[in-house]
């Protein structure tokens, strides 16, 4: 719980609104000033890796307008004299609803790669959702991460897929996170050789080892298959990830599923696919009540944030933010990007009329462009 000082009275010819709290402070980080650095800092290629989409790169353009597509509606004289971004996901406490969502290869960007994301995700009060694809070991973040989930792809060879999800939960996974929006990995818009060979997954021995074709993800996974990934974790909650349509998100609750994440893969699969932020509503209302909603794509500012729990969601995911700020600044880098995110939350939620998360509903959002 966080309390928004007093104005401060003093004459000034230009006279600036204080800051939403006290007890936040956070550097100012803009997104795409971050992107810009991380650009400058990083080879051409590994840039284009991480920033492209797919095809002609229409969705990667089209999460981040349909954000900014939704003005808010701020309500005025509410008490938000305390204002609290605190929040739970799947039952753990977060310091805000802004998390970390899985990017692979991140020894790419940094030296530390997911080591330095584990620490600064967990130095903000985040959750990290660590890809499939990482570039760090169970044991080298056992004494960095905070709470975390293992993203997962379910790979052709089943018995590969099942020790990396055992030794996941072993490892201290709270979540298992399925993404089902690549059966094939999609043409990306800017051609690139990246990720090289000598940067390769190194989660369990056997994908450092391996090179064939049972790496790959299996384009035959169905909603069969939750139950028994749910099986080999040993009843792990289950997430998955990638869905942008009600009635598939129907499915996967009735399926198993513990909650259900709207992506587009960051623009990076299916190009022409919907933004997420046209997709969330569908998802909210077609599941019940106890089964949380995640989203990425897009996602750039507590304004944003604010606009995705106003269309239902639980918790929203940054994706290649967090990247750039991990290869402009580390662990530390990671840390600042989120705590500036949570304290544009907080703003935001104080302007809009909101004391705590549970005063965002649907009434805070209007069309931008209502003449469209």
């Amino acid at each position: 719980m966080t309390s928004v000082p007093p104005p401060d009275t003093r004459p000034s010819p230009d006279p600036q609104p204080p800051a939403a709290s006290a007890a936040v402070t956070a550097p100012q980080l803009e997104p795409l000033d971050l992107e810009a650095a991380a650009r400058s800092v990083l080879p051409a290629e590994v840039y284009d890796y991480i920033a492209t989409g797919s095809g002609v790169e229409e969705t990667l353009a089209a999460n981040l307008a349909a954000w900014r597509d939704l003005a808010l509606a701020p309500r005025v004289l509410r008490d938000v004299s305390s204002v609290d971004t605190s929040t739970t996901v799947l039952g753990t406490p977060v310091s805000s609803p802004v998390q970390v969502a899985p990017t692979g290869y991140q020894r790419l960007v940094h030296p530390d790669g997911e080591l330095g994301m584990a620490t600064g995700a967990a130095h903000a009060g985040s959750l990290l959702a660590l890809s499939t694809r990482a570039t760090a070991t169970f044991d080298e973040l056992a004494g960095a991460a905070g709470p975390w989930w293992l993203q997962l792809y379910v790979l052709r060879d089943r018995d590969l897929t099942a020790a990396v999800v055992e030794r996941a939960a072993a490892a201290g996974a709270r979540a298992l996170v399925l993404t089902v929006d690549t059966p094939y990995v999609a043409k990306k818009a800017r051609s690139t050789a990246f990720p090289p060979a000598e940067v390769s997954p190194v989660l369990v021995p056997e994908l450092r080892a391996r090179a064939d074709e049972g790496v790959w993800q299996d384009p035959g996974v169905t909603y069969a298959d939750l139950a028994w990934l749910a099986e080999v974790s040993g009843r792990l909650p289950l997430v998955v990830k990638g869905v942008v349509r009600g009635d598939d998100a129907r499915a996967c609750a009735d399926a198993g599923a513990d909650a259900v994440w709207v992506s587009n893969h960051g623009g990076r699969q299916l190009d022409g696919a919907v933004p997420t932020a046209r997709a969330l509503a569908e998802v909210r209302s077609a599941l019940p009540d106890e089964v949380e909603v995640y989203v990425d794509g897009g996602i750039r500012t507590g304004r944003d944030v604010v606009r995705a729990l106003a269309l239902g969601a639980t918790a929203a995911f940054v994706g290649r933010p967090a990247v750039w700020a991990l290869a402009t600044g580390g662990a530390d880098g990671v840390r600042d990007l989120l705590v500036a995110m949570r304290a544009d939350l907080e703003e935001t939620l104080a302007l809009c009329g909101c004391a705590s998360l549970a005063d965002v509903t649907p009434d805070l959002l209007r069309p931008a462009h209502p003449q469209r």
